[in-house]
C-alpha cells in the first residue's frame, strides 16, 4: 500500500497558482523567454498547430477512402499526405506536447521552480520548427519511416528536404532529451535523493536517456538518406553498394523507443494528476518506478519486431526478439495495476467526476489497456507474419496507443493546467461536448481500423476492391475522423473564448469535494 511520503515522492503537494500568462504575455516573451512557464506554453500551442495541420491532411485522405474508387485523390498524393499526416502527428504534436507539459510540470512538482538549461529547450524547439517546415515544403511521399530505397527514388526534386527534416528531428529529440535528464538530476537534489523523488522525475531520467541513446540512430538515417541522395554516400542504396539491412536496423533502433516517447512522459503526467484530483497518494510509488526502468530497459532491443516476417530475422534471434517484446507487458500491467488500484482504493470524488482531466484521464487509461490487450497478436510471430503484418489492424493499435492514451493524457494534462495559464476556467459543457465527441470517434475508428485489418485491408492504399467487409470499416473510420474533429474545433474555440471571457480561477482551481456537492470551483458554464 502507499507509503505516507507518497504525498511528497507524486509531487501531491501544488507548488503553484492561477495566473493570466497567455493575456499578458508579448510574443517576444513568448517566442525567446527562458522562462519555463513560456517555454511550455509555446510547445503545447505549437503542438496544438501541428495536430491542426496533421488532422487536416488526415481528414482529406479520409474523405478519399470513404468509399471504393478514385474521388480526387491520386496515388502520388495520398502518399504524400500520408506521410505528412504521420511524420507532424508523431514528431511534431504528440512527443512535442507531452514533454512540453513536463516542462511545465516538473519544476513546479519539484518545487524548484525553473527549468534546467533553457536555452537548449530553446534549441530544441526552433530546430524543430525548422524541421517541420522543410517536411512541408518538401512534400516527401516515402511514408514516416522513409524505407530505403524508396525514399530515394520517389518525392522528387525537394525530396532532400524530407531527409533533412529527419535529421532535424533527431537532433531537436536529442536536445530536448539533455533538458529532461538535466532537470531529472536537479530534481534528485531538491527531492532530498532518488527515493524521493516524485514520478515525474523518474519519467523524466528515462524518457531523457531514451531521447539521447534513440535519437542517434534517426540522425543517422536523416543524414545517411541526404548524403546518398546526394550521390555523397552510399548507405542505403542497393544500385550502388548500400544495404537495406542496414536501414532497418538502424531505423527500428529509434524506430520502437519512438513509440516510447510520448507514452512515457504522458505516464508522468497521469502520475501527477491521479493523487492531486483524488487527493490520496497513489497505491504503489515502487511499483511505478520499476516500470518506468523496465519501459527504458525493454524499449530499445525490441525495435526488430516491426520487420519479423522478412528473411532479416529469423531463428533463435527472432524468438529473442519476441519474447522481449512480450516482456513489455510486464512494466505496462503494473502501471496499469496502480492507477486502477488508486482509483479502487476509496471512493472517486464528486470533484473528481465532474473534472475533465479526469474524464480525459480514466478513457486514457482503457485505451491503453484496449490498445495493450490487442498488441498481445502483434508480437506473435505466426500471427504477424501471415495475418496482420501490414493490414490496419497495425495503425488500430498504434492510435491506441499513441492517440488514445499519449494524446488524450496530454489533453488531461492541458485541462488541468489551463487554469496556471489564462487565470480563468474552460468552458465545461464545451470541454464536454470535446470529450464525448473524442471517446465516440476514437473508439470507433480504432475498432473499425481492427475490424479492416481482421479482413485483410492493407496499408498504403488509396483505393480499394468494393468489398462489403472493407467498405463498412472505412466509411465508418471516415465518419469517426470527422468527429474528432469536430471535437478539436470546439475545443480550440472554448480556449480562445475561455482565455478571455472565461470565469475567473479561484486560489485552488482544482479543490477535493467529498461530499457530492458541486465543487465550489467548479469550471464556468
Amino acid at each position: 500500500m502507499a507509503h505516507d511520503l507518497d504525498h511528497k515522492r507524486t509531487g501531491g503537494a501544488p507548488h503553484w497558482k492561477p495566473e493570466d500568462i497567455l493575456g499578458t504575455i508579448s510574443l517576444k516573451t513568448l517566442l525567446f523567454s527562458d522562462d519555463y512557464r513560456h517555454i511550455a506554453l509555446k510547445g503545447i500551442l505549437t503542438a496544438f498547430v501541428m495536430l491542426a495541420l496533421g488532422g487536416a491532411f488526415a481528414m482529406i485522405f479520409r474523405t478519399e477512402l470513404a468509399v471504393p474508387g478514385a474521388q480526387f485523390l491520386g496515388a502520388r498524393g495520398y502518399m504524400t499526405l500520408m506521410t505528412l499526416h504521420g511524420m507532424i502527428m508523431v514528431f511534431g504534436f504528440l512527443i512535442p506536447l507531452t514533454i512540453s507539459v513536463c516542462y511545465y510540470m516538473l519544476p513546479k512538482v519539484l518545487g524548484n521552480d525553473r527549468l534546467e538549461w533553457p536555452k537548449v529547450a530553446h534549441w530544441s524547439y526552433w530546430v524543430l520548427i525548422v524541421a517541420a517546415v522543410l517536411l512541408v515544403i518538401g512534400r516527401p511521399d516515402f511514408t514516416w519511416t522513409a524505407y530505403a530505397p524508396m525514399s530515394l527514388r520517389v518525392g522528387g526534386s525537394l525530396v532532400w528536404m524530407g531527409h533533412l527534416a529527419i535529421l532535424l528531428v533527431a537532433i531537436s529529440e536529442f536536445l530536448a532529451g539533455f533538458v529532461l535528464w538535466r532537470n531529472a538530476i536537479a530534481g534528485v537534489t531538491a527531492s532530498g535523493g532518488w527515493k524521493m523523488l516524485p514520478m515525474m522525475g523518474w519519467a523524466s531520467a528515462v524518457v531523457g536517456l531514451l531521447l539521447i541513446v534513440a535519437t542517434i540512430p534517426l540522425g543517422m538515417i536523416g543524414l545517411g538518406l541526404f548524403t546518398d541522395w546526394m550521390e555523397i554516400s552510399a548507405w542505403f542504396d542497393p544500385a550502388r553498394g548500400g544495404s537495406v539491412k542496414l536501414f532497418l536496423y538502424i531505423f527500428w533502433t529509434y524506430g520502437h523507443p519512438a513509440v516510447y516517447l510520448p507514452f512515457i512522459p504522458a505516464i508522468a503526467i497521469l502520475y501527477t494528476l491521479m493523487p492531486r484530483i483524488l487527493g490520496r497518494p497513489m497505491w504503489s510509488y515502487w511499483s511505478g518506478v520499476v516500470a518506468f526502468l523496465l519501459l527504458g530497459l525493454f524499449a530499445m532491443p525490441i525495435g526488430p519486431h516491426h520487420f519479423q516476417p522478412l528473411y532479416t530475422i529469423s531463428g533463435w534471434y527472432e524468438r529473442m526478439i519476441q519474447i522481449f517484446t512480450l516482456l513489455v507487458f510486464i512494466p505496462s500491467v503494473l502501471h496499469v495495476f496502480n492507477w486502477i488500484a488508486t482509483l479502487w482504493s476509496d471512493p472517486i470524488p464528486a470533484s473528481a467526476r465532474a473534472s475533465v482531466p479526469f474524464k480525459f484521464m480514466v478513457s486514457s487509461i482503457a485505451f491503453i489497456i484496449y490498445g495493450g490487450a490487442t498488441a498481445y497478436v502483434n508480437a506473435q510471430i505466426a500471427t504477424d507474419s501471415d495475418f496482420i503484418h501490414n493490414t490496419y489492424w497495425i495503425p488500430a493499435h498504434f492510435h491506441a496507443m499513441f492517440f488514445g492514451f499519449a494524446g488524450q493524457m496530454a489533453f488531461a494534462g492541458f485541462y488541468y493546467l489551463f487554469p496556471y495559464f489564462t487565470g480563468r476556467m474552460y468552458n465545461q459543457k464545451m470541454a464536454n461536448s470535446h470529450f464525448w465527441l473524442w471517446q465516440i470517434g476514437l473508439f470507433t475508428k480504432i475498432t473499425m481500423m481492427f475490424v479492416a485489418g481482421y479482413a485483410y485491408f492493407p496499408r498504403w492504399v488509396y483505393d480499394y476492391l468494393p468489398l462489403q467487409e472493407w467498405m463498412m470499416p472505412q466509411m465508418m473510420i471516415t465518419a469517426a475522423g470527422y468527429l474528432i474533429g469536430l471535437g478539436f474545433i470546439i475545443f480550440v474555440y472554448n480556449v480562445a473564448v475561455s482565455a478571455r471571457r472565461g470565469q475567473k480561477a479561484p486560489n485552488e482551481p482544482w479543490p477535493v469535494e467529498q461530499d457530492g456537492a458541486v465543487p465550489s470551483a467548479a469550471p464556468a458554464e
